[in-house]
């Protein structure tokens, strides 16, 4: 029997509907792009959605998608990570749902692409996208004093971490040298983690207090959920800080997954793994 090939684009997850929703627009974008089928599939959480809350059809996640498709016939998995970095959840939760299949149905055939920031080089589309949102808040600020500050998700390893650290310092260098803070929406306590970088509200309060008229928060976010995008965290961090000083100003950036040069990243991380392909 011949393998059928099957192209995922895997988010973490996301129990915020817009994150799919915004998932499957990308899927959609990349499939007219490529000429291949692209299915969005979450890595897990968005199983946990109601599918009355995404137009009647419900998300799919990793194992469940896989799984199904295994049952059909014999088929070849291509994994398009959109993951800025190789975090655990690519490292040691995939692998593990691997090892499950594969005690079902046998040899699993599938690649997993590169990331989207891959060390030691990194990748410059991303630094430049993260150039034009940074850009267009400058373009838009009355004041020249501002600071800019790279926002993540925030994560306990230091591999993960260097990612982002690593891309504010080619964003940097591609703004003349511009100082780019860096900050978090989640860290463990402890000096330890201290490699992490400040919390995002502790951040502007200080910036507040030292006399700084203007913070531009460039997302490090492909898609909305709990911290970015509307209603979430960040959106709320940034209003209190406002509130909590008035004539301080917060302008957070667009997502990455908005920038319409992320699909032609994936486009080439997609080629990339397919023989042949131009």
């Amino acid at each position: 029997m011949s393998e059928r090939l099957k192209i995922l684009l895997l988010d973490n997850g996301s129990v915020r509907p817009q994150a799919v929703f915004q998932l499957r627009q990308l899927a959609e974008k990349l499939s007219e792009v490529s000429g291949y089928s692209v299915a969005p599939v979450s890595l897990r959480h968005s199983n946990r959605i109601s599918a009355d809350d995404l137009q009647g059809v419900p998300a799919e996640t990793f194992t469940t998608y896989l799984r199904g498709e295994l049952r059909v016939e014999s088929t070849r998995f291509i994994v398009l990570p959109l993951f800025f970095a190789m975090n655990s959840a690519l490292s040691e939760y995939v692998p593990e749902q691997l090892k499950l299949l594969k005690s079902e149905f046998g040899e699993v055939n599938i690649q997993l692409a590169e990331v989207v920031y891959p060390l030691p080089d990194g990748e410059p589309s991303l630094v430049a996208m993260l150039h034009d949102h940074v850009q267009s808040n400058i373009d838009s600020l009355s004041t020249p004093d501002y600071s800019v500050v790279l926002v993540d998700h925030g994560s306990p390893s230091p591999q993960v971490t260097a990612v982002r650290q690593h891309a504010a310092q080619a964003l940097s260098k591609s703004l003349d040298g511009m100082a780019i803070d860096q900050a978090v929406m989640e860290r463990r306590d402890g000096k330890e983690y201290d490699f992490n970088g400040p919390l995002l509200e502790q951040y502007l309060s200080e910036q507040a207090a030292s006399g700084v008229k203007s913070v531009i928060v460039v997302l490090m976010f492909f898609l909305p959920g709990r911290h970015a995008g509307a209603e979430g965290d960040i959106d709320e961090i940034c209003s209190r800080a406002m509130d909590e000083s008035p004539g301080f100003n917060v302008q957070i950036s667009p997502l990455v997954g908005e920038h319409k040069a992320l699909i032609e990243l994936l486009h080439s991380r997609l080629l990339s793994v397919i023989p042949g392909a131009v």
